[in-house]
């Protein structure tokens, strides 16, 4: 399996460590059980892996905008991982500052979790972070990037799109939503991780019914704007998801090596300032 012992970055990850970092009262949810990943399970998978570097984000689930942990991971890789953060929508540009100043690069908005209305107001955020150079980082399902669209193309921050964008599969590459994904990627606008297959599939791995629109993002956005994400420890998985299948499946998707370089370290170095 080439994508194993490749050169590569994981661009979409989580660490959840309740029992160093409790969780916040109250939470929507509090991943527990396999769902938990600690800095140093962490670690572990990205040594037996080949995680040269990794973007870790702080979820919404069990932390809010708690970055503590987050940010803790990031001060002991010294230098191997960056981090999205969750933070308020009125967050102040001294608070940013101080964030990207312990290795943030992105401010996360999950519209999956809260819905677009929550974001609706965040325009003046968003200048705070482009002035920053932060980057936005958007997840929507369906099609929620729609009612994002006007607060999007307002903004001259910088775009990334997690989880392939989450297009509903039966709706096919023509749904509002995707559609005006694959615009974004042909107008250069933005960066999409090619992750959480399993989180649109609506069957098992190798998520097959997925492959038709990943395939449209790389031609939309071109290979070069494109990076991937394990989406480790697997937050809500419907069923049973290990690190070294989801690598093998890069290799069956991108059997070129020159693809997969792209994918797995020019891109993500290049994108992120590893």
């Amino acid at each position: 399996m080439a994508a194993l012992v490749e050169r590569k970055v994981d661009c979409h990850c989580h660490v959840l460590d309740p029992g160093r970092h409790p969780y916040l009262p109250g939470v929507r949810y509090a991943p527990m059980g396999q769902e938990v990943g600690t800095a140093a399970q962490f670690l572990a998978v990205c040594d037996a892996y080949h995680i040269e570097h990794a973007l870790i984000v702080g979820p919404n689930s069990g932390y809010g905008e708690d970055n503590r942990c987050l940010l803790e991971v990031i001060a002991g890789g010294r230098g191997r991982f960056k981090g999205v953060a969750v933070v308020a929508n009125d967050a102040s540009a001294e608070e940013l500052a101080g964030l990207r100043g312990q290795g943030i690069v992105g401010v996360a908005v999950n519209a999956t979790y809260w819905g677009v209305e929550h974001y609706l107001g965040i325009g003046p955020l968003l200048r705070r972070m482009e002035d920053l150079g932060l980057f936005l980082q958007v997840q929507v399902e369906g099609d929620q990037l729609v009612g994002l669209l006007p607060l999007i193309e307002g903004s001259g921050v910088r775009l990334v799109v997690d989880h392939c964008g989450r297009p509903v599969p039966e709706d096919g590459v023509a749904q509002p939503g995707f559609a005006a994904l694959l615009a974004l990627g042909r107008a250069g606008r933005a960066v999409i991780k090619l992750s959480g297959l399993q989180k649109l599939s609506r069957g098992s791995y190798p998520y097959q019914d997925a492959w038709p629109y990943l395939h449209a993002l790389v031609e939309a956005f071109g290979l070069e704007r494109c990076v991937w994400g394990s989406d480790w420890p697997f937050l809500r998985a419907a069923e049973r998801l290990d690190y070294g299948p989801l690598l093998g499946l890069v290799d069956r998707l991108f059997p070129r090596v020159e693809d997969r370089r792209a994918l797995l370290w020019d891109n993500p170095v290049r994108v992120f300032g590893f």
